[in-house]
């Protein structure tokens, strides 16, 4: 039991780290949260329930991810907006060869310039980290929503 409690220790201050990186509109950094060769998707509860192999959104490498930050500063149009995670627990699934499985549920809250605030998305996490010369990152996270019915606006990281 210390063994997984330390790394429950270890794990979650990536996630309060990840979550305050886009909230508060680092999206620079965002990518670095992820090793080299990765896989970042979001996707929905009934597209994972039947094993569609596409997402909503899905990149297969940090090049990717720093493409998609490139493009959301230069080429998207949006009203301007914050957004603010809130974190549910923390679920150390398995370690095996060095990788840690975790699941983590989370809600977003989208605030617009106006001040109106709304749910913007919920969902879980499933992640798998692992530990780098770096400190630990993501080898792989999928963003699984609880609604099938996704604002077309997803424009910064989950």
């Amino acid at each position: 039991m210390s063994g997984s409690t330390e790394l429950f220790h270890r794990v979650r201050p990536l996630y309060d780290a990840y979550a305050d990186c886009i909230d508060e509109e680092r999206y620079q950094e965002w990518p670095d949260f992820f090793e080299d060769v990765c896989f970042y998707q979001i996707t929905t509860r009934e597209a994972r329930r039947k094993s569609l192999p596409i997402g909503i959104i899905q990149c297969n490498s940090k090049g990717m991810l720093i493409d998609r930050i490139n493009s959301m500063k230069k080429a998207n149009i949006f009203e301007p907006q914050r957004y603010r995670h809130l974190l549910g627990a923390l679920h150390v699934e398995t370690t095996e060869g060095g990788t840690i499985r975790t699941r983590m549920g989370f809600a977003i809250v989208r605030i617009m310039e106006s001040g109106d605030s709304m749910l913007f998305l919920s969902g879980v996490w499933h992640d798998e980290i692992v530990e780098t010369t770096e400190g630990l990152r993501f080898r792989e996270k999928i963003a699984v929503l609880d609604s099938s019915c996704v604002d077309t606006l997803i424009v910064v990281p989950v």
